[in-house]
């Protein structure tokens, strides 16, 4: 207990409150774990429901990453690398994995629905944070506008296949591609938003139900274009050398986002700190498998130089293959029930991130608001899937999916600096995931994401810069004065 007869020192105060009269105190202001723990689940009148288990964690996690990157991207990444797209795909794996470890540790430590931003308020402070949160809005808003366009591709294949007919390429493409605006992008996020205004039991089941079929669907792939692996398409394996191994892996990080996105439930699941770091290492390694795999029966069944524009390639493959089109129809009818699954639980993380910065008072209070009877966040559901539709049907794949691995290895990057100060500043914390050699995987997992960053181009490099620019804008001209920390203060 503090003299009322003398002035607190700095020593004495708690994180959550330093002194207000300091601009750089309020930069670095922590929220102590304990209170990130305590606030969980609740929200603007009624509160998050604990209804999800570890199978249906793994299940949004692989949800969330399984069919980005290997139904869409892979056609954006052969072109940089070759036949050694499979290392590229290995090298973006790494990143993740060393980053996932970190993530494990924290999602264990720290329960909570806010993911790496709640994780970097407790031990970073509230600018980092901001900045971190700020990164994830970029990576899981984006990144489900850029899967969204993926799924219109498929869709076009699926339709052709079965009715004769494709979506006019003015509605089934955005300006700059050929189109006016991507009604199926628009769509798939519409669809999403329905499930998720459900509930998130009800949205878990169609997920789980969705990733069975992506999976069936892959591994269908792997068995037909087998048979039409050549060994001289592996011929040269590295024909662009290694940057163009590097350049496709930092393309292909945007495959492995969404790895995290369990971390996301944390205020929803009912045993989080045991099944939230299983459900993380689990779905990285069944994606990371299936990626590697496909990827090498892909460019052993095409030569590497045809893969360029084909955002469609798995279906194309199927149909050189076998020269029926009733395979390739088969995989898209997969392919768009794979992406949609994409779309539905990265919208869901954007939602939650969204609950736990606008709880903390960092954005308006309508992303916290939760509906009683459904029990969950619906105006924040409704505002953030126009948001993502919109952008969906506006803009371009490759500009979307590599802002999304930029921001999204920013993020990663501080999660990783985040597990390091936490292990040093609250060593007594019950972990039920620690880091093995920490700090030296930690770091090493820093070094993988900075690496990645600079892979990507300089234009990539401008879209950050911009919207880091309108982030530190919207936090100090509103976050900063308004955020439940610095109301307390007062």
């Amino acid at each position: 207990m503090l003299d009322h007869g003398s002035a607190p020192t700095a020593a004495d105060r708690d994180p959550s409150r330093p002194a207000p009269a300091g601009f750089g105190a309020r930069l670095v202001r922590r929220k102590p774990v304990e209170r990130l723990v305590a606030e969980g689940g609740q929200g603007e009148g009624g509160s998050l429901r604990r209804s999800l288990g570890m199978w249906q964690l793994t299940m949004i996690s692989i949800g969330a990453t399984l069919g980005t990157g290997i139904f869409v991207v892979l056609g954006e990444a052969v072109p940089k690398a070759g036949p050694a797209v499979t290392i590229s795909f290995i090298i973006a794996g790494l990143t993740a994995l060393f980053s996932a470890l970190s993530y494990a540790e924290l999602a264990g430590t720290i329960p909570v629905s806010g993911s790496s931003y709640s994780y970097a308020y407790a031990t970073l402070g509230e600018l980092v944070a901001w900045v971190c949160g700020w990164c994830l809005i970029l990576e899981y808003g984006v990144s489900v506008a850029a899967v969204a366009v993926g799924w219109g591709e498929y869709l076009n294949e699926l339709l052709n296949g079965t009715l004769g007919f494709t979506i006019p390429d003015a509605l089934a493409a955005p300006p700059g591609d050929g189109g006016i605006f991507n009604l199926p992008a628009l769509l798939v996020v519409l669809l999403s938003m329905a499930f998720l205004l459900g509930g998130a039991r009800e949205s878990a089941r169609a997920n789980a139900i969705m990733v069975a079929v992506k999976i069936a669907a892959l591994v269908l792939f792997c068995a037909v274009a087998f048979a039409g692996i050549r060994a001289g398409n592996y011929t040269p394996f590295m024909p662009l050398g290694m940057a163009g191994v590097s350049a496709a892996g930092a393309t292909l990080f945007f495959s492995y986002i969404g790895f995290d996105a369990a971390s996301t439930a944390g205020e929803e699941a009912k045993d989080p700190k045991r099944d939230l770091p299983r459900a993380i290492m689990l779905s990285l390694i069944i994606v990371t498998a299936l990626y590697v795999l496909v990827a090498a029966v892909a460019v052993g069944a095409r030569p590497w130089k045809k893969f360029e524009g084909s955002e469609a390639a798995l279906a194309g493959i199927m149909n050189d293959v076998t020269g029926q089109s009733f395979w390739g129809v088969l995989l898209a009818a997969g392919a768009v029930i794979a992406i949609a699954s994409v779309v539905l639980t990265v919208l869901y993380g954007q939602t939650r991130i969204l609950f736990a910065m606008s709880r903390d008072g960092l954005v308006p209070k309508v992303f916290s608001k939760v509906n009683p009877r459904s029990g969950n966040p619906r105006a924040n559901t409704v505002i953030v899937s126009l948001f993502c539709g919109v952008l969906a049907a506006a803009i371009p794949l490759g500009q979307l999916a590599d802002a999304t691995s930029i921001g999204t290895l920013f993020a990663f990057a501080l999660v990783n600096i985040a597990v390091i100060v936490l292990r040093r500043t609250r060593p007594e914390m019950d972990r039920t995931f620690r880091v093995p050699l920490s700090p030296l995987l930690p770091l090493i997992g820093f070094g993988f994401c900075v690496y990645n960053m600079f892979s990507l181009d300089s234009v990539t490099w401008a879209v950050f810069g911009a919207w880091m620019a309108a982030g530190l804008v919207f936090y100090f001209g509103y976050g900063m004065r308004r955020s439940r920390l610095a109301t307390a203060e007062k």
